[in-house]
């Protein structure tokens, strides 16, 4: 790629993962007693995509999607919201993954119910990395969610890890624990503190940070990947806040803030990572960072869909962040 191209070209971030259609009941209660189903997307990588564009970035995501009207309704959504879609293959002999979950009203996490195995995203290998379009990201922002989907995907993470460390851009990586997608409990500690030496920022949540680490406390956890080459670390605390461990800007926490109430708990920290992630690319203080962080992960609590919560750059605007 030339110059010119690249800078024609050129994305803020880059993601890979997979989306999923996510059928959320209409009524609460159990999902076998469901009648009634409402569509939105999924996926972290996803989520984190369409929050950083949102809020005014240039991003490029990478995935596979069948050619089945999940698929077609998936990558629709995405490219509505300015998202570069232009590494999403389509393939008619594959099928989209979905995801059913359930409408909870007592601010508990909700029950969900994944059918993603054999998906056409969990087919993706080192061979879908172009690296000439990830080095027009000047940052990579990864999830331990798509490694986990399966053994080529691993591998392709890996590899965009690789490109991008090689590169000199900047990657977050945030584990996002999914421990049915992983063989045992050691096997997915084992891959997410690999994955997570190529990252300069990582975000853990506390119990997250917990199983990863063997430490019992937010500056155990930081410390954990300070020592491992992390140049910041979040541990996200829910209503707690947050506590930070930086190169630049030492440690310190952050509070939580109000919640009126809790609707749905999935994607807040999808939300936190964008907060973050948007603020240090425009070159905030670390503290500014996880304060917008957990601003955005408030509001993800508050609506009922992964996304619905993700600001507009107006929105965080108007509340001074």
């Amino acid at each position: 790629m030339s110059a010119d191209a690249t800078a024609q070209t050129a994305l803020d971030v880059a993601l890979f993962g997979e989306a999923m259609l996510l059928l959320v009941a209409n009524e609460p209660g159990p999902l076998e007693h469901a009648t009634g189903f409402h569509k939105r997307t999924a996926g972290a990588e996803t989520n984190v995509a369409i929050g950083l564009a949102r809020l005014g970035l240039k991003v490029g995501w990478a995935s596979r999607l069948g050619t089945d009207s999940m698929g077609r309704a998936l990558l629709a959504t995405m490219q509505s919201e300015g998202i570069d879609c232009s590494h999403v293959v389509c393939d008619a002999g594959q099928r989209t993954g979905f995801q059913f979950k359930e409408r909870v009203t007592d601010g508990r996490d909700p029950q969900v119910e994944y059918h993603r195995k054999g998906s056409a995203a969990s087919q993706m290998g080192p061979a879908d990395v172009d690296a000439a379009w990830l080095r027009s990201a000047r940052h990579l922002h990864a999830t331990g969610v798509f490694a986990a989907i399966s053994d080529t995907s691993l591998q392709a993470a890996i590899r965009t890890l690789e490109v991008m460390r090689a590169a000199g851009r900047t990657i977050s990586f945030d584990p996002n624990l999914r421990p049915t997608l992983w063989s045992s409990p050691e096997t997915m500690r084992h891959w997410i503190n690999e994955l997570s030496r190529y990252a300069d920022w990582v975000l853990p949540g506390m119990e997250e940070g917990a199983f990863l680490t063997g430490e019992t406390t937010p500056e155990g956890v930081a410390r954990f990947y300070r020592e491992r080459g992390a140049k910041l670390v979040v541990v996200k605390l829910g209503a707690e806040g947050a506590y930070f461990d930086s190169e630049v800007a030492g440690t310190g926490r952050v509070a939580g803030f109000p919640v009126a109430q809790v609707v749905d708990t999935v994607g807040a920290g999808d939300g936190f990572a964008v907060g973050v992630i948007t603020a240090l690319l425009e070159g905030q203080t670390v503290l500014a960072a996880v304060r917008r962080g957990a601003w955005i992960g408030a509001r993800a609590v508050q609506v009922l869909g992964d996304t619905e919560g993700l600001p507009s750059r107006t929105q965080l605007q108007e509340a001074g962040l």
